[in-house]
């Protein structure tokens, strides 16, 4: 074979190893820098469907609680709904409303029995951080106890239970000791607040 030849496919041998090196080198970074360049968008995460519920907060003077129309997720079955309307209850509310549950009171548990009557098992701070005084026990009461018998027909009575255990009362004044029916006399009407004949509506006390 002449010189000339040698040298030729020595030339073609030296760029093939030089292209094959270049290749091992710089293709696994333009794959790497293509697959940062590359964004995947995740699929959103579906909306969590909401009925509107009837929710009572105090009225402007604190002697009544008020009816408001608040969006409430869906829960499977009537348990299910009953604590999504209790949870939506003693969220906080924003101003101008107030709620007549103590701040920090969470919802432990919840039943419904055969009978259409629900027990609800709320946190200790609903006795311990209570204000106290016989109103506002009552509006307390009756803003849960309504929450779920306003909404929910297939309940008809609620008894509120404290930390795991039936109670008396939360304050000294409201009888716990059995299911409450719906308090709608404790509800304001539209427009303006009227004076309530024959005194205060009677509620059930502790004997």
């Amino acid at each position: 074979m002449s010189k000339g030849r040698v040298a030729a496919w020595t030339t073609v041998a030296l760029l093939l190893a030089g292209g094959i090196t270049a290749a091992f080198i710089y293709l696994p970074r333009w794959y790497a820098d293509t697959d940062q360049a590359v964004e995947v968008e995740s699929p959103a995460a579906p909306a969590t469907p909401k009925i509107k519920a009837r929710l009572f907060y105090l009225s402007d003077d604190g002697l009544r609680l008020v009816e408001v129309e608040r969006e409430v997720p869906v829960g499977q079955g009537t348990v299910q709904q009953a604590r999504r309307l209790v949870e939506a209850q003693l969220e906080p509310v924003a101003a101008p409303r107030l709620s007549a549950i103590p701040d920090g009171t969470k919802l432990r548990a919840l039943y419904v029995d055969a009978q259409g009557q629900a027990f609800v098992d709320l946190s200790r701070e609903v006795a311990t951080a209570h204000s106290g005084g016989v109103l506002e026990e009552i509006l307390t009461v009756y803003s849960v106890v309504n929450a779920i018998t306003a909404n929910l027909p297939a309940v008809r009575a609620v008894q509120i239970l404290v930390d795991g255990h039936e109670v008396d009362t939360l304050a000294g004044h409201v009888d716990l000791r059995r299911p409450l029916t719906r308090g709608a006399a404790w509800v304001q009407e539209s427009g303006p607040l009227s004076p309530v004949s024959g005194g205060v509506p009677s509620v059930p006390e502790k004997q």
